[in-house]
């Protein structure tokens, strides 16, 4: 059942959408590109040979990792049109 001027199934479609994007964002970020480093390029430490085969692409050491994962900050909650509530009218 849609509400107001949105055809049927346009709000699942709309909430559907919004999570592949994140869900893609996510996934790009977490996967690294080109070839492992030997070394951190943060701290120059060396990068264990098992975490740079487990890990193609490799370029931070796991607390370099850590540190950079713990950093991260939450997104706001904005839709694709800019306005949390703009699905709820």
């Amino acid at each position: 059942m849609a509400g107001g001027w949105a055809r049927d199934g346009a709000v699942s479609e709309q909430i559907e959408a919004s999570i592949s994007d994140e869900l893609a964002r996510m996934q790009a970020k977490k996967r690294p590109v080109g070839a492992s480093l030997s070394h951190c390029a943060e701290c120059e430490e060396p990068i264990p040979e098992a975490r740079r085969q487990a890990i193609p692409g490799v370029k931070l050491c796991i607390e370099c990792m850590q540190e950079r994962d713990a950093s991260v900050q939450a997104r706001g909650g904005i839709n694709r049109r800019g306005s949390k509530d703009s699905q709820l009218k």
